[in-house]
């Protein structure tokens, strides 16, 4: 990714001196080994670690040796060999190019999901600190973008924190799947290497032994990976959206905070425009995209090809970097968040009560209207507030049918805002506990 959706931690997880690092140590644990079992020196295995660790891997050598060879695998080995010297050849043993790139790739996938599911971790505290705030603060709930029942900003935050919690339990779940390794030769038989030098090598990497690898890791694994990104990257969106929605003109509940000296249009100065939300809609769309190529990496040919090898280069780096950086950045919205509470009361006030409705509708039930009539009388009192003649519960009032039932106090009692909030703590104590 570009450094403007990029962040420092996560972009030095996938850069070349990282990737070969992690090479370093797959190998070398591979000889240390192979060395307990027999196959190889120990002194070799020693020489191995000492003889790296003294010496800086020289990409850009690295690089020139590949431009020969044509194999980045090889280019790297014949560039250890090039300060490690003699033991060098006892590297690699038995080993073939995948072990080292998806044991690698594993590793880095690994790492990536530490760094998101911490992302997930600082939104759920913003969230929480953010809903419990505003736990009733009246504003309306909408269907379809129309005004439906009253609601609290607070169960709006509630409610994406539950999604990034289910959201935080999938990328540790993601991770698990990730997290194998696989040092088993050519065609995944263990013909030319213990299966106890993947035991090692797993054990010091961090990861678990994959049950059962061709030349390659099976790639169901990535693909959960990447389609775990893809849901956390549409859970960024989902609220995202609701903040633009909410910020718009016609309604401004809510607005991103508004830095002195930011400008909002070069041609119009009073905009104020909701660029961050609208930017992490626009990186979750990224993520997501990266998601197919994922998923139809899963069917190689037979026992390997490299099909998958192009895609997992750009996609590795660019869906976790991409998220990270749009985790990070949700996070300071929902933290800076402007909120506007007399704005979300005009807004319930807007309709002269038609909010109220259903608790009209169903006290006429409870009255003994059948349900049919109850839905036209309050129907028929409704529309008229929709083209401005009236407010609701004055219709209601004058209403004779509606008056055989309900009594003018009765009918004002069903206005009562609170009425719609009695069960936010319950609510609240199911989201975050008691």
């Amino acid at each position: 990714m570009i450094p403007r959706y990029s962040r420092p931690a996560m972009v030095a997880l996938w850069d070349a001196p990282a990737r070969f690092r992690i090479w370093f140590e797959i190998e070398a644990h591979a000889c240390d080994a192979l060395a307990e079992i027999g196959v190889i020196p120990k002194e070799a295995a020693k020489a191995i670690w000492e003889r790296a660790d003294k010496a800086q891997f020289d990409v850009a050598r690295i690089d020139e040796i590949e431009r020969e060879t044509k194999h980045d695998v090889i280019a790297f080995l014949t560039h250890l060999g090039e300060f490690i010297g003699p033991e060098a050849r006892f590297v690699h043993q038995g080993m073939t190019s995948s072990d080292v790139l998806d044991t690698c790739l594993s590793v880095q996938m690994s790492r990536a999901a530490d760094i998101l599911i911490n992302d997930v971790d600082q939104l759920l505290a913003a969230l929480k600190a953010r809903a419990l705030e505003h736990k009733f603060t009246p504003t309306i709930g909408r269907s379809h973008g129309i005004h439906a029942e009253p609601v609290t900003f607070g169960l709006k935050l509630a409610q994406a924190y539950a999604e990034f919690t289910r959201c935080r339990a999938r990328l540790v779940a993601a991770r698990e799947e990730i997290a194998t390794c696989a040092i088993s030769g050519a065609v995944g038989t263990f013909a030319n290497i213990d299966p106890r030098v993947e035991a090692h090598v797993a054990r010091k990497m961090g990861l678990r032994v994959e049950p059962i690898s061709t030349q390659v890791i099976p790639r169901d694994r990535h693909a959960m990976f990447f389609a775990t990104l893809g849901v956390v990257a549409s859970c960024v969106e989902r609220l995202a959206i609701e903040i633009r929605h909410l910020q718009r003109t016609e309604v401004l509940e809510v607005e991103e905070f508004f830095s002195e000296g930011q400008k909002g249009s070069s041609a119009m100065p009073h905009k104020r425009n909701p660029v961050l939300t609208e930017n992490l809609t626009g990186l979750s769309r990224l993520v997501r995209g990266m998601v197919t190529p994922a998923l139809e990496n899963v069917a190689l040919w037979h026992e390997r090809d490299i099909s998958h090898s192009s895609v997992e280069r750009m996609i590795g780096p660019d869906a976790t970097i991409t998220l990270d950086f749009a985790l990070a950045r949700l996070t300071g919205v929902v933290e800076k968040l402007l909120i506007y509470p007399q704005n979300m009361q005009k807004n319930l006030d807007r309709l002269g009560g038609l909010i109220h409705s259903q608790r009209v509708l169903l006290a006429l039930t409870q009255k003994g209207v059948s349900r049919e009539d109850a839905y036209r009388l309050v129907q028929r009192n409704a529309m008229p507030v929709w083209r401005g003649e009236g407010d609701f519960l004055s219709l209601l009032k004058a209403d004779t049918e509606v008056r055989k039932a309900l009594s003018g106090q009765e009918l004002s009692d069903l206005f009562d805002l609170g009425y719609h909030f009695k069960q936010v703590d319950t609510i609240f104590e199911r989201v975050f506990g008691k």
